[in-house]
């Protein structure tokens, strides 16, 4: 598992991804290697998502690992690790979109998420940022301490 240092590094690691993805057309064909396939995995904006989370007409995920959930996570969001997600989804309500996020938007386990609630006939996407960029815009973040 990693951590971490504190909000500065996680700034910075955000401006810098930022600067890549902007400056590096590279970026986007390396980031599609490595996550594969983004066809048919829909995303929401953290607007989009703030607004629905205030209105209850959202499930959010976070599917980073335990520990990354209790040191802080989206307001209302539940802790399912992808690899825990399998035995989770018979407790999703059907009827009811699912959004997964994890670390940020190249991060794989909310595509692998995704995938897999869908697989299972859940409505699902992923929120198109992760939790530090959500956090820094000063949305609302909680902690399970």
């Amino acid at each position: 598992m990693y951590r971490l240092a504190g909000d500065d590094v996680a700034a910075l690691w955000s401006t810098l991804a930022g600067v890549a993805a902007r400056h590096l057309a590279e970026v986007e064909v390396l980031a599609g290697e490595y996550l594969g396939a983004r066809d048919g995995l829909e995303q929401v904006t953290a607007d989009e998502l703030a607004k629905r989370l205030g209105a209850g007409e959202v499930i959010v995920l976070d599917v980073r690992p335990t520990a990354e959930y209790a040191a802080g996570h989206i307001a209302g969001a539940r802790s399912a690790p992808i690899e825990q997600l399998p035995g989770l989804i018979g407790e999703l309500p059907h009827d009811s979109e699912v959004v997964a996020y994890c670390r940020g938007p190249y991060c794989v386990y909310a595509d692998d998420a995704v995938r897999l609630l869908h697989e299972h006939g859940v409505a699902a996407r992923r929120l198109d940022i992760g939790f530090p960029e959500w956090q820094r815009a000063g949305h609302p973040v909680a902690t399970a301490r």
